[in-house]
């Protein structure tokens, strides 16, 4: 198939994939977000379309996946700012939570502990943090993904050993 034939089947099913990122989303923006992510997957993995008939299910496929994706990364994102704010904050039982300045200076800590360490090691950490697959991870930065795991468990000891007070076993 022509890349012009492509891309006018794919412009074809615009209106069905809106539709469809609009059900997943419940929200016009981000349905719009993610019909354009998933354009341009398709464009990008245009080679991998084993005929022109599987196109939608395709199509749809790589819309489903980008969203689940998109999801595991916001929700894993959340539990771990969840993790660092209830480690961090105590709250007071009332809407307004008082932030005792010891406990600023814990996340303060921890956020100049993850700026201090090398690249080699915070991007992966981040990345990791953020919600990326390890092989993502490794895809973006160009290393095997053994690399990135011995990377971030290096990360998460240095850290450790900078910051007891979040170490469990001490």
């Amino acid at each position: 198939m022509s890349t012009l034939e492509f891309n006018e089947l794919l412009v074809s099913y615009k209106s069905p994939l809106q539709f469809f990122a609009l059900k997943l989303t419940a929200d016009e923006e981000e349905a719009k977000d993610l019909l354009q992510e998933t354009m341009l997957k398709a464009l990008t993995y245009r080679d991998k379309l084993l005929t022109k008939s599987s196109i939608k299910g395709w199509l749809y496929t790589i819309m489903k996946n980008t969203f689940i994706n998109q999801y595991r990364r916001g929700s894993k994102f959340n539990q771990i700012m969840d993790k660092m704010q209830a480690q961090a904050y105590v709250s007071t039982g009332s809407s307004n939570v008082s932030i005792p300045p010891d406990k600023k200076i814990n996340v303060l800590n921890m956020e100049e502990a993850i700026e201090g360490l090398s690249d080699d090691y915070k991007i992966p950490f981040q990345r990791k943090l953020e919600g990326y697959k390890y092989k993502e991870i490794g895809d973006e930065m160009g290393i095997p993904i053994g690399t990135v795991k011995s990377r971030i468990f290096l990360a998460r000891k240095q850290l450790m050993s900078q910051l007891p007070e979040f170490n469990r076993n001490v």
